[in-house]
């Protein structure tokens, strides 16, 4: 997933520039609007529909609605408080994904703690086309102030805060992310991830669409390896 911090693009500018933050969003919203000007985004969507959200939130929050801004979660995944909403006070970007993962969540967990080390997305956009390990590294656990996640050859964000096994929240190029694991029975898992970031609407809007099709590959990906590994470990 990429995510924008302190960059400047068609005149819209978000805290804390920094070069590397800037290039990475330049390259990554002129790919959204590649995507979107060839239809891609459209299909997507269409494909998605029921979980992308495109209906109606909760009631009196309807002016909070942004395309692409849900998948996978229900109304109630929506509602809940996830760690990182300590960190950004009123942020304009708010998107939630999940996805169901048949595995216990202690298969689940060490997934997601190796996006320390690689994307586990399109490795082809964020990843400079080298595969995300598809085998478990045995890391140590993750602790504050640790790197978040590797993208592009580069070590990016960093930990703020941890529970082991059940949630892992990092800061990113000016986002701020929470993985959460929630338990469902014994052998089901609800992998359920947040992103909130402050920044201009209309740049987090082109956010919401891309960080759509970027987490979903991502929360796919680390359910079909937590699904495949359920029992190695």
């Amino acid at each position: 997933m990429l995510l924008v911090d302190n960059v400047s693009v068609a005149g819209f500018s978000s805290p804390l520039a920094a070069s590397w933050g800037s290039y990475l969003a330049i390259v990554w919203i002129r790919h959204v609007m590649m995507v979107m000007k060839n239809g891609v985004v459209h299909w997507s969507l269409r494909r998605l529909r029921g979980q992308a959200k495109l209906e109606r939130w909760p009631a009196g929050s309807e002016d909070r609605c942004m395309l692409g801004d849900r998948w996978g979660v229900s109304d109630s995944e929506i509602m809940r408080c996830y760690p990182c909403d300590d960190f950004v006070t009123s942020p304009a970007l708010e998107a939630w994904r999940g996805v169901s993962v048949q595995a216990p969540s202690r298969a689940v967990w060490p997934w997601v703690t190796q996006v320390r080390l690689a994307p586990y997305s399109y490795d082809w956009i964020d990843n400079l086309g080298r595969r995300s390990p598809r085998e478990l590294l045995d890391l140590p656990e993750p602790h504050v102030g640790e790197r978040f996640t590797t993208a592009c050859g580069r070590r990016l964000g960093r930990i703020v805060s941890v529970e082991p096994g059940k949630e892992l929240t990092g800061t990113i190029l000016g986002g701020v992310m929470s993985y959460v694991l929630v338990s469902e029975g014994h052998d089901t898992t609800r992998l359920l991830l947040k992103l909130v970031m402050q920044t201009n609407r209309w740049v987090a809007l082109g956010l919401s669409v891309g960080d759509l099709i970027m987490a979903r590959r991502q929360l796919l990906n680390l359910k079909s390896l937590a699904e495949r590994h359920r029992d190695h470990r």
